[in-house]
């Protein structure tokens, strides 16, 4: 289902985020920053660990920029930063390494626009999108048709 002019704009916006900053954070995943091999030794998944999310990351990324794809990326995207903050939250803190809870609000950035490209193209996830298929006809509050 195509979306109107601004949810798609929106959307690209929100993606754009999410695949900036999970791109950005591979750098360090893959070449074992201090940081990096912090968290997963303190999680007690290193290397596997970190080579592997990173990985999973690098997926999202990719699904995220793909336009037939992008409500698997966001799924992805929301499924990986919900464990990045559940291990802050359990066993690393909210501050990792004297960083002010930088990594923390990196990861509730890209939950928050993953959640929100999920919310915009509700319709055009597999399941969902079927759920909601006799409300093709409704507009959303910019006016615009579905």
């Amino acid at each position: 289902m195509k979306l109107c002019k601004s949810h798609s704009l929106a959307s690209w916006a929100l993606q754009l985020v999410a695949a900036a900053i999970l791109g950005q954070t591979l750098f360090f995943k893959f070449t074992a920053a201090p940081e990096s091999v912090y968290i997963f030794s303190k999680l007690g998944a290193e290397p596997w660990g970190r080579i592997g999310s990173g990985i999973v990351e690098l997926i999202a990324v990719a699904l995220l920029l793909i336009p037939r794809t992008v409500t698997l990326g966001a799924l992805l995207g929301l499924g990986v930063m919900a464990g990045a903050i559940a291990s802050h939250l359990t066993r690393l803190g909210v501050v990792v390494m004297d960083d002010g809870g930088f990594l923390f609000s990196l990861a509730l950035a890209v939950f928050a626009s993953c959640a929100a490209v999920l919310f915009l193209r509700r319709r055009q996830i597999p399941v969902v999108g079927f759920l909601f298929a006799p409300m093709s006809e409704m507009t959303c509050s910019a006016g615009c048709q579905h």
